[in-house]
């Protein structure tokens, strides 16, 4: 099973952004959590609030972070903030203030089971339970 987590619109630029990811991307969810306080660069609190909100996606549903594992880290390019610098003659230098976009999937190792569903008809005033199978319909 696999569980998305996504900031969009970073004021970051994803050149400052990649090699970070690079770091962590052979580590465990858990491991890259440990590690990546205390790598002193800008970009890695905004990856581990990615990844939190992904291990909390997947705790939701019950699967331990221990049986977690990182299918996917992309950093990808934004929208770009398009300002400039007046210079001499009446000119004007661009700068481009580029955004990135992070998007965390986690895999789980194990597999969730699903429950049976389970109808309830009312007939008269008392309910009963009734147990859906899946099979063949004649």
């Amino acid at each position: 099973m696999k569980f998305k987590a996504e900031q969009k619109h970073l004021r970051l630029s994803p050149r400052k952004v990649r090699p970070i990811a690079d770091v962590i991307r052979k580590l465990t969810p858990k491991r890259a959590l440990e590690v990546l306080p205390f790598v002193q660069k800008r970009g890695s609190e905004p990856l581990i609030k990615v990844i939190k909100n992904a291990v909390a996606s997947a705790t939701e549903k019950g699967i331990d972070i221990n049986n977690l594992s990182f299918f996917e880290i992309q950093i990808v390019e934004g929208p770009r903030l398009k300002r400039g610098r007046p210079v001499s003659r009446g000119r004007w230098h661009p700068i481009k203030k580029r955004m990135c976009h992070i998007k965390v999937i986690l895999e789980s190792k194990e597999v969730v089971k699903k429950a049976k569903k389970v109808k309830t008809q009312t007939i008269g005033s008392k309910k009963t339970d009734t147990v859906e199978k899946k099979g063949k319909k004649k």
